[in-house]
């Protein structure tokens, strides 16, 4: 679980909550909140497919829990596989494909077992690749989409409240409740926006950056596996792909 969103979360909203105080009943207007939150769902289902606006929800945990191999766990295996393979060739892999939990490493190690191409290998593995990314392009869209939706309501939400306050000036009582919408609408699009929609397409960039990160280094050592590289070689060369602060070296 990345605890890093949760607090953020928590600590935005406790923030804010902390600065109304004890007139938090006062901000709580729920023709305000139908207007943002029903204004926006519906404007999603506008813009995108129904199936995926139900999978947005899932989308949404994987700001929460989401898990990618450490890059020095993964360099570490392979540098591992290597050193059976220069021991006793590629075929001995097929025991130990079944115990690899990272499906693109394991769908990769098979195909090299399997004898294919190495050049077949790269371009399966990078339409792969392709994919992965496209899939997460299309969830962080959303809800940056969400980002811009909720606002662009809070702002109609306020019309709303002004028009219907200029509308009953002769009314002073009216004048609160329109008053409250407009200022409210405009409150919950902003909120929604900047605590959650927002920050959330953010992380979940940051992820797939990191997932494809680990995929590249993947790919490049079944290239050096399939290619009988010295298991020292290939260690230094994905070590590379990693911060200096991650690189630990196999062989000290």
């Amino acid at each position: 679980m990345d605890i890093a969103t949760l607090i953020g979360i928590v600590l935005a909203f406790g923030l804010v909550a902390f600065a109304i105080g004890g007139g938090i009943a006062s901000f709580i207007d729920p023709p305000s909140m139908m207007i943002v939150i029903g204004g926006t769902v519906g404007v999603l289902l506008v813009g995108y497919p129904l199936a995926n606006c139900i999978g947005v929800i899932g989308v949404a945990l994987k700001t929460f829990m989401y898990k990618v191999d450490p890059g020095s766990d993964v360099v570490g295996k392979l540098v591992e596989l290597a050193q059976v393979v220069r021991k006793d060739g590629i075929l001995a892999l097929e025991s130990e494909v079944g115990n690899i939990e990272n499906e693109f490493m394991a769908k990769g190690l098979q195909m090299a077992i399997d004898g294919q191409e190495p050049q077949a290998i790269e371009d399966i593995l990078y339409m792969e690749m392709d994919k992965v990314a496209d899939r997460h392009s299309r969830g962080a869209d959303m809800f940056t989409a969400l980002g811009t939706y909720a606002p662009s309501m809070g702002m109609i939400g306020t019309l709303v409240g002004l028009v219907l306050m200029l509308q009953n000036m002769s009314d002073p009582s009216s004048i609160g409740p329109s008053m409250s919408i407009a200022l409210l609408t405009t409150f919950y699009g902003a909120l929604m926006a900047n605590i959650l929609f927002l920050p959330m397409a953010g992380k979940l960039k940051t992820r797939s950056k990191e997932e494809l990160l680990i995929q590249e280094i993947i790919l490049v050592g079944i290239q050096s596996l399939v290619a009988g590289e010295n298991p020292r070689i290939m260690e230094q060369k994905l070590l590379g792909y990693l911060p200096p602060k991650e690189r630990a070296s196999s062989f000290e």
